[in-house]
């Protein structure tokens, strides 16, 4: 029997989503579980068997999760060239260069993740790829994962002219003859990387996957929903888990396509059976993705309103509403939690309409259905995540004015929606069940700087700059809740979110409280040690 005692510190037992906090001086593991508090934990520090662990003053919290990533995405960036570290288009295409150098050998170039406000509108041409990539051809996509760059070789390899018509649900950005300019807007970027760039092969994949998720394990992180899982990634994820190259808990969410749902319904079981049939505990597939909308810094999230900048444009929306309400009622009727991209405010409203239409005609069951980014929300939506005990996901750290907000988001929709803008502070006040997750890699997936930006409401670089929207800024306590009861109850996990007897025993070690210090200091707080049902993990 492993018995595990921390000794030394401050252990946080809970964190409740009103900011209330239980604490204890000492914690006991056995088994995987919580067995001990305090003077109990004490005594059971002197068993001939335990290991004793001093805290050194520093603080034991429930393990971390992660409500919203891309773990197969993220860990494939640090195979293609490093364009995320570019200040500008010339870094852009130095990175490029230098990687198309380091690989002459390499029939494709493949990217992520640029930054999007380097280019007017976020449009980038082709020609400029083509003066350091030739005739290799090349993608990157931008850091939203819903815009993508490529040159003129690549153009040509998809058969992509002038005469090519805009596919369903995408766009190809052109000039005003019509010529494509080489930005590809959602379905036309990501079919695109699915049937005209070859596929990374089985072993890339399975290594993405092991390193994403020791890296999660580096910093607390015991839990991790991938947001957008297609079939082309389920054989990684079953490679990865019978080798033993899980270091966190993963739970899959398989995409919804508009066009083949009825058929993915027995689909999708039968790969949740595949999962559930290997009986490991780090790997789970409960989940189906919708994505109602895209994102406003290209145009594509679904507004009720038209955008500021384009009178004639109130988005791109994935799904006529009759149809994803017939779906949703489908996968919820087959046991499956819905995990909706909502992006704009009418999306916002879609999401939660969807969510209503299936509780009203479905049996009644505990679902933690989840509404993922809540970017824009206007004020008679905010209730109705209480009402029809919706999860808000929230990725805390887009909760600033950075130079996304300030140079695309803001222009686009116009200041007098500006406030509308992740409204983490009034929906946790109407009584819904808030998590956070990050999006990674569309923002960096620690969770220390995100939670700085959930309390502060500005960039921790800044820690002198005025709060942006103050009213929708969190109290550290109810921000610690989002990461741990919030994702454990979006993760179906109702033994995990605490450190209370009997609960699972995930939990980390960090240098300090970060109830207790400077927000705009815990980016540096230092993580010791991460436990997943008891066994150390990092």
């Amino acid at each position: 029997m492993a018995l595990t005692v921390f000794t030394g510190g401050t252990v946080i037992v809970a964190a409740d989503r009103t900011g209330g906090v239980d604490v204890a001086a000492a914690i006991a593991f056995e088994d995987g579980r919580v067995v001990a508090l305090d003077a109990a934990a004490d005594e059971l520090a002197g068993a001939e068997h335990a290991e004793v662990i001093d805290l050194a003053g520093g603080t034991l919290v429930p393990g971390i999760g992660e409500g919203h990533a891309h773990p197969v995405l993220g860990g494939l960036e640090a195979i293609g060239p490093n364009v995320r570290g570019a200040a500008d288009v010339a870094g852009i295409l130095t990175a490029v260069a230098d990687w198309k150098r380091q690989h002459p050998e390499a029939e494709w170039i493949v990217g992520a993740s640029y930054d999007a406000t380097f280019a007017p509108g976020g449009v980038f041409r082709a020609e400029w790829l083509d003066e350091v990539t030739g005739d290799t051809p090349t993608i990157l996509r931008a850091w939203d994962y819903h815009t993508a760059w490529v040159n003129t070789a690549a153009l040509r390899a998809g058969g992509i002219t002038a005469d090519t018509p805009d596919p369903d649900l995408g766009r190809y950005v052109r000039d005003a003859d019509g010529t494509p300019t080489g930005t590809l807007q959602e379905a036309a970027a990501n079919d695109f990387i699915a049937n005209v760039v070859p596929p990374f092969s089985l072993e890339d994949r399975v290594a993405a996957i092991e390193a994403a998720t020791r890296a999660y394990a580096e910093q607390g992180t015991t839990w991790v929903q991938d947001a957008w899982v297609e079939p082309t990634d389920l054989p990684s994820y079953v490679e990865a888990a019978r080798a033993g190259r899980l270091h966190t808990r993963v739970n899959l969410a398989f995409r919804a396509d508009p066009a083949t749902w009825r058929d993915q319904v027995a689909t999708f079981g039968a790969q949740r059976d595949e999962i559930r049939a290997l009986a490991h505990d780090r790997l789970s597939a409960n989940t189906v993705k919708f994505f109602v909308d895209g994102v406003i810094e290209n145009h594509t999230a679904v507004l009720a309103a038209p955008y500021a900048d384009r009178p004639d444009e109130r988005g791109l929306p994935n799904w006529a509403e009759d149809e994803l309400i017939a779906a949703a009622r489908a996968f919820d009727l087959a046991g499956f939690q819905l995990h909706i991209h909502a992006i704009g405010d009418d999306a916002n409203r879609i999401a939660l309409d969807t969510i209503a239409a299936v509780q009203a005609t479905n049996p009644a069951r505990e679902r933690a259905h989840v509404i993922a980014h809540v970017a824009m929300l206007a004020e008679d939506q905010v209730a109705r995540f209480a009402e029809l005990d919706a999860i808000a996901n929230f990725e805390p750290y887009w909760a600033q004015c950075d130079a996304v907000m300030r140079d695309l988001t803001i222009p686009h929709i116009g200041h007098d929606r500006e406030g509308w803008q992740y409204l983490i502070g009034s929906v946790l006040r109407a009584g819904a069940t808030v998590s956070f997750g990050s999006d990674w890699p569309v923002t960096t997936k620690d969770w220390r700087p995100a939670f700085s930006t959930a309390v502060t409401r500005h960039s921790h670089l800044e820690p002198d700059a005025e709060a942006w929207l103050p009213d929708e800024r969190v109290s550290a306590g109810e921000a610690l809740s989002a990461y741990t009861a919030g994702t454990a109850r979006q993760a179906l996990a109702d033994d995990r979110g605490s450190l209370h007897i009997g609960m699972v025993a995930d939990a980390v070690w960090l240098s300090a409280d970060p109830l207790a210090v400077d927000p705009n200091t815990i980016p540096s707080i230092d993580v010791r040690g991460t436990w997943l049902a008891g066994e150390r993990t990092y």
